[in-house]
């Protein structure tokens, strides 16, 4: 089973000013002549951890991460403010256009691999081919089965955790419960429901249950902005993305994808994949039998980093 590189420290950081609002981090690693690969993060809200550099190999990628709107170490944190899925892929080309990338790979997981869709449905001619891991739409039914009816059944407990903030009354409308609660000006309110946000969904991340995501997913800084955002975000189901991404599958004729997903995903079940990939001429999915949705199972970095280097043998020797 194949495991990650080692790690490696940016070869530049950066800092872009999108609106009066927000400036983006990004980040460059690598090989600065290598395959130009730009990586889009999950949540929303989760920000681009440094372990997200080593699936790719630093001799050959020249790597690029965006902390996306509100999101790791852009700002402000957990800002919701002019902050939606068109500004996302907005602020991914006007990247491209200030390091100077004529095309590059897409790789994203889950929400992430989402905005990696709609840039690349935005955006054809720039991207030579896409990697993406858990992908969640973010849609109706991928919000219904997340916080009405679906993940519950299959982690009461958890549901129950999840709610226990909430009465009768208010768990019929959770988005707009914790909504309230995240955006109290009492800061102890607010990280209590970001803490309760985030555990609920590290819970339904991993296969097995995995100690190591649940502390990453309840550090402050990672709570909050993943709370507040995915509140944001799923409580407007993707500001649409979904649609957009279904009619639109038809101009990524022709660009290789690669489509990773664990069988037992609960935060985006294997059916919104398969029936994606059904659509994307060009596009092949590799089901994971013993894993979940999160990023860091051992058998999802085994499949990613085999992906990657079918994907670049698909692309032939001009990638560079």
């Amino acid at each position: 089973m194949l495991t990650l590189f080692p790690d490696l420290t940016p070869n530049e950081t950066y800092r872009f000013l999108v609106s009066d609002v927000h400036d983006i981090y990004v980040e460059e690693a690598g090989n600065r002549q290598g395959i130009p690969i730009v990586i889009m993060h999950g949540g929303p809200g989760l920000g681009c951890g440094r372990y997200l550099r080593r699936f790719f190999d630093s001799e050959r990628f020249r790597i690029i991460m965006i902390d996306q709107r509100g999101a790791g170490r852009s700002r402000p944190l957990g800002e919701v403010s002019e902050n939606n899925t068109d500004l996302l892929v907005s602020d991914v080309e006007l990247v491209r256009q200030k390091l100077g990338v004529d095309k590059w790979l897409v790789f994203g997981y889950g929400w992430g691999a989402t905005l990696a869709l709609l840039y690349a449905i935005r955006h054809p001619k720039v991207v030579v081919g896409m990697l993406l891991q858990g992908v969640m739409l973010g849609g109706k039914k991928d919000v219904d089965w997340l916080f009405k009816d679906g993940c519950n059944r299959v982690f009461p407990d958890g549901w129950e955790q999840f709610t226990t903030l909430l009465n009768t009354e208010e768990c019929k409308d959770v988005f707009g419960a914790y909504s309230k609660r995240l955006n109290n000006d009492n800061e102890l309110i607010q990280m209590q429901a970001a803490k309760s946000w985030a555990y609920w969904m590290a819970r339904c991340s991993t296969l097995h249950p995995n100690q190591s995501v649940v502390d990453y997913y309840l550090n402050p800084h990672v709570a909050i902005a993943l709370a507040k955002l995915q509140c944001h975000y799923l409580s407007n189901e993707g500001f649409q993305a979904e649609t957009e991404i279904l009619n639109g599958l038809k101009s990524l004729a022709g660009i290789p994808g690669v489509l990773v997903h664990g069988r037992y995903d609960l935060i985006s079940p294997l059916s919104s994949a398969l029936n994606l990939q059904r659509l994307w001429n060009g596009s092949e999915i590799h089901i994971i039998r013993d894993a979940g949705h999160s990023i860091v199972e051992p058998a999802i970095v085994d499949a990613i980093l085999n992906s990657i280097n079918q994907l670049i043998d698909k692309l032939g020797p001009d990638t560079a």
